[in-house]
């Protein structure tokens, strides 16, 4: 009896471990796209600021977005999952919501 008990602990607090270990994954890694949504913006304000030009937004833009695609991917385990939303309060003094749609080789116009 007290071996069964045991084991049932042993069992429980690996699962725990693990389970634990794969919260903290998923938390960093929305963390990261939750920053990579701020530097977006930024480069936007800086652009339009004229603090940067439209080569460097671009640039900027490319390599943020590529990173998104890749956190999005590694989501859905490599499947489209649809548009990338970056929301936004639009009006008065505000910044507009964003939304980009990456499509796969397969999706034919239509």
């Amino acid at each position: 009896m007290i071996a069964v008990v045991v084991v049932d602990k042993l069992i429980w607090g690996g699962l725990s471990f693990v389970l634990d270990k794969v919260a903290q994954a998923v938390d960093a890694e929305l963390d990261d796209a939750d920053r990579l949504r701020e530097e977006l913006l930024a480069a936007q304000m800086r652009h339009e600021l004229g603090e940067i030009g439209a080569a460097e937004l671009e640039r900027i833009e490319s390599e943020i977005l590529a990173r998104l695609r890749e956190i999005q991917l590694e989501r859905t385990g490599g499947a489209p999952a649809g548009p990338i939303s970056f929301g936004g309060a639009g009006g008065a003094g505000g910044v507009g919501g964003v939304e980009i749609d990456f499509e796969g080789d397969e999706h034919e116009p239509g």
